[in-house]
């Protein structure tokens, strides 16, 4: 798309951060960040692979930061059920994310646990909490909450660990929640910028604001599950985008206003422009820390009491396991590893392998 729209893309009002992420997008597996040749010590097949970009919104460079991001989770998990709770900004307050995103992503991680925080409180607990960062919603549309999930007790002042979970389905009633969250995160906003808070203030006490609480997670492996899903997603994924042609992009969307959304999907066609655009709305500012942990679920807390705590609730403390070199499959055969044999940078491989020396290396099986 980027090809398509050349000089264009300076004119979609792009501040150059986001610019600057587009091109390394872009250029993300192509010759112009250099490759390796590599050859399948099974099949004996030569072939050529370009480098990564490694950026954190590009589709094609997550899979490894997720799973090593769940291998480190597995080791802290506990004996209790864990909670999973979606805090949602008013669509009111899209212009000021436009205008100042760190100032509103910010506010929101600290109000939400501030609500969780007091909440615990009142039950005379401690209570921890990983957030994880989402802005867009199915249609590329600026959409800001966090994935919020929490075990379903807390660390008394002795402590030990005190389970607070009641009958409901629910850790903590939605509708108070959602009420003391709009309060704080309006005091913080109006203390960060009184003048940017007047402008939108009405609009932000106009309707009731949005908590979606769901039950709670079954077991250990569910929450785990879950994080793999929701903690290195970007706003949008190849395998959603349908067709580009020369005008227009296609992409699958679920429309939410369906009473079954998984199994209806649509279709929505954008403009390369307008795909850009919407695109570029997600791309966090420089160094935005968007995975954060709180409470007793912090590094600093775990550190310290984290495996004292699993002693006490009987846990078998898993020990973090090597991190084992990533070992690529051989795209012919499927099954042998591929071994690096030469380096190269952005003038591309030598001369010497290719013409007849890929011509005579077909797959062996």
């Amino acid at each position: 798309m980027l090809n398509f729209l050349g000089e264009k893309i300076e004119h979609l009002g792009l501040n150059s951060w986001q610019t600057r992420t587009l091109y390394t997008i872009k250029k993300c597996r192509t010759a112009s960040l250099g490759g390796h040749i590599d050859a399948c010590e099974d099949c004996g097949k030569i072939s050529i692979s370009y480098n990564s970009c490694r950026n954190r919104h590009c589709p094609k460079c997550q899979g490894k930061n997720r799973e090593d991001w769940i291998l480190k989770r597995e080791t802290e998990l506990l004996p209790v059920p864990y909670f999973h709770v979606v805090f949602t900004l008013p669509e009111s307050i899209n212009s000021l994310a436009i205008h100042d995103p760190k100032l509103v992503y910010s506010t929101l991680f600290e109000a939400a646990w501030e609500t969780v925080l007091a909440f615990g409180k009142n039950k005379k607990v401690q209570m921890g909490m990983i957030a994880i960062l989402h802005t867009w919603g199915q249609q590329l549309s600026l959409h800001p909450h966090l994935h919020c999930i929490f075990p379903g007790g807390g660390i008394d002042e002795k402590g030990n660990w005190k389970n607070i979970r009641t009958d409901g389905k629910f850790l903590f009633p939605v509708k108070a929640l959602s009420k003391f969250f709009r309060a704080k995160y309006c005091e913080k906003l109006k203390t960060r910028s009184s003048i940017l808070y007047k402008q939108i203030r009405q609009k932000l006490w106009q309707k009731p604001w949005v908590i979606f609480a769901k039950r709670p997670f079954g077991n250990a492996k569910s929450v785990v599950e879950y994080l793999g899903r929701y903690t290195h997603k970007i706003a949008i994924s190849n395998h959603r985008i349908k067709d580009i042609d020369a005008q227009n992009v296609t992409f699958d969307y679920k429309d939410y206003r369906e009473k079954d959304p998984k199994k209806i999907k649509k279709q929505m066609q954008l403009t390369h422009e307008e795909f850009i655009r919407r695109f570029s709305l997600h791309i966090l500012p420089k160094r935005f820390v968007k995975i954060r942990h709180f409470g007793f679920l912090s590094s600093t807390w775990k550190r310290q009491k984290l495996k004292l705590l699993q002693l006490k609730l009987k846990v078998i403390i898993l020990e973090k396991q090597e991190k084992k070199p990533f070992q690529r499959k051989c795209s012919c055969c499927k099954t042998g590893n591929l071994i690096t044999l030469l380096l190269f940078d952005k003038r591309g491989p030598p001369e010497f392998y290719f013409g007849d020396r890929q011509k005579t290396n077909p797959c062996k099986k």
